[in-house]
């Protein structure tokens, strides 16, 4: 039998930091493994042996949240090693844990312990997180044409040259900073769990955010796309379809239309929550939109679009396979109608935003309708708003087609 514990050990000194450790027991032998984190007293729930968060949103909350992931991931590490040492049914001892989980973290390279992030953010639900800490790692592999590097390698040349390699390939400015803060996220953490000391390797990197050019087309080229005769072509007409839903929804996303559920529509309202931000919106149901959802068959199935439809495959999967093809028939209604941009589900968000404030409608109500994620931004001039405000201005967009 084999125990593992978290241990808390306050300091002495009153006011002063005390230190976390692990506690390995195994036939009587106890065997410790320090953290090298450090709490206040406060910050320590002995009943439950876990982290508590300071109440404040200051560096010392943010610092507290860092040890606390570092335990989770620990403890998930050892309970690994331990599983598999009781599942291989060779006798060990708790020394043999320590050092299991000792060569382990010692000897992580730095996409390994990317990869250990990745996990842990699985876990705990944060797929979208995960997906775009694979996207970056992915980038990074590539420029590393495969070989990996140890945590203590990443330096400020090896970033720059990152970079220019990002650069080289035609990658905008936008794309390259999202992947540089996840890497350095990543670094960070590194650091923290006491892998590579601190080399401050993204100081020469751009790490900000560009204003992304629009991609929204006019008023006359929308009322071109919804006059297409597109009977006999059902797949562009979904495509379509998708495109104006998206519209008629706010700039809705296409994977918020995807994920859409029935339940969501009630009392002449929908009801949802934005998967990028997290940010609950509600949205007056208008004719236009019963329209296109009374067009298709979802007999069976929870969702409101038909973007979701089998049961037995994952829905994510699905979700990406419907937008991949929507964007795919859009393209070629562009063309037909002579659209300047490349029409995607994404042009329909800007789209529904242009013609907006070209109906002078105040740019608070646009930023609060499209429920854009800079909240802090919004809030300066806008303290709250009536979604009745919100749902006037998403008529007066509708009826101007």
């Amino acid at each position: 039998m084999i125990s593992l514990k978290v241990k808390f050990r306050p300091s002495a000194v009153e006011g002063r930091e005390g230190v976390v450790f692990y506690q390995i027991i195994k036939n009587r032998t106890v065997r410790q493994v320090s953290t090298g984190c450090r709490l206040l007293a406060c910050e320590w729930d002995v009943s439950s042996s876990t982290v508590i968060l300071p109440t404040a949103a200051d560096g010392r909350r943010d610092r507290t949240a860092k040890v606390a992931y570092r335990i989770r991931h620990d403890v998930d590490t050892l309970a690994a090693i331990i599983r598999r040492r009781e599942d291989s049914g060779a006798p060990f001892t708790a020394d043999d844990v320590v050092a299991d989980f000792k060569g382990r973290t010692a000897g992580r390279t730095f996409a390994v312990y990317m990869l250990d992030v990745i996990t842990a953010l699985r876990r705990y639900g944060r797929r979208r997180t995960s997906e775009a800490y694979t996207s970056a790692l992915s980038s990074f592999m590539a420029f590393r044409g495969g070989h990996d590097v140890m945590p203590g390698e990443v330096d400020a040349d090896l970033m720059s040259l990152y970079e220019a390699w990002l650069h080289s390939r035609g990658v905008c400015s936008n794309t390259v900073s999202f992947y540089m803060r996840i890497l350095r996220a990543v670094y960070n953490r590194a650091v923290d769990d006491g892998l590579t000391p601190q080399r401050n390797p993204f100081r020469h990197v751009y790490t900000g955010v560009d204003k992304t050019l629009k991609r929204a087309v006019s008023l006359t080229v929308v009322r071109r796309i919804i006059r297409l005769d597109l009977h006999d072509r059902p797949r562009l007409d979904f495509a379509r379809d998708m495109f104006f839903f998206s519209f008629y929804m706010r700039g809705m996303s296409f994977v918020d239309m995807a994920f859409l559920r029935k339940s969501d529509l009630a009392a002449g309202f929908v009801t949802y929550r934005r998967r990028k931000t997290g940010q609950c919106l509600v949205i007056k149901w208008e004719k236009c939109m019963q329209a296109i959802v009374d067009k298709y068959d979802t007999a069976g199935s929870p969702y409101l679009l038909p973007i979701i439809g089998r049961s037995d495959t994952d829905p994510v999967n699905q979700y990406r396979n419907s937008a991949y093809m929507v964007n795919k028939y859009l393209k070629i209604i562009g063309a037909m109608v002579g659209c300047p941009v490349k029409l995607t589900t994404y042009v329909a968000r800007h789209t529904w935003a242009s013609i907006a404030r070209n109906k002078h409608i105040a740019v608070g109500v646009i930023s609060e309708a499209m429920g854009h994620d800079s909240e802090k931004t919004t809030r300066i001039y806008l303290a709250s708003l009536d979604t009745a405000v919100v749902d006037k201005a998403n008529k007066i967009v509708i009826d101007s087609l």
